[in-house]
């Protein structure tokens, strides 16, 4: 019985211990980030107009592209969003429907590819915008862009 019971209390001021632990490490580790900055995306004009070397003329041209991109882009996107919504919602169906699924896939797909058209074009007219050198960087920086956050799953580790 005594037994049991130191047992228990050890495990009680383990377990505070680590709750205590656990808060310091959530608190701290906020204000850390807090002190880096705001926790925003970094604007990705600005930054691409400090990479390129932009001049205050190419930065207004770029941010007017986006923006129009973004209008062109954002019903597609809120599409496929919506189309996807639908399709795994059939998730809870007991039996799938082939023909159905693949309609699902290949409205997402059709929306998808008018997407990529649309950016590979605003892209281009991003290039033809700007100077020789900066388009050479820029074509380094879209390759980038489009790797970001990615990860190779040929690099497997055994």
């Amino acid at each position: 019985m005594q037994n049991s019971s130191k047992l228990l209390k050890i495990a009680v001021a383990l377990l505070l211990i680590a709750n205590i632990a656990l808060v310091a490490f959530m608190v701290f580790g906020r204000s850390e980030k807090s002190k880096r900055g705001n926790g925003t995306k970094p604007d990705a004009t600005e930054m691409l107009a400090k990479e390129l070397g932009l001049t205050d003329e190419q930065k207004t041209t770029h941010r007017q592209m986006k923006e129009e991109q973004n209008k062109t882009l954002r019903p597609l996107t809120d599409s496929i969003r919506d189309i996807k919504v639908q399709f795994y919602s059939l998730n809870k169906e007991a039996q799938l429907n082939d023909s159905l699924l693949n309609e699902y896939v290949s409205r997402v797909s059709a929306l998808q590819l008018k997407v990529d058209k649309k950016m590979l074009a605003h892209f281009n007219k991003v290039r033809a915008f700007l100077k020789p050198d900066q388009q050479v960087k820029y074509d380094t920086l879209v390759i980038k862009m489009i790797n970001r956050g990615r990860r190779d799953s040929t690099n497997k580790t055994k």
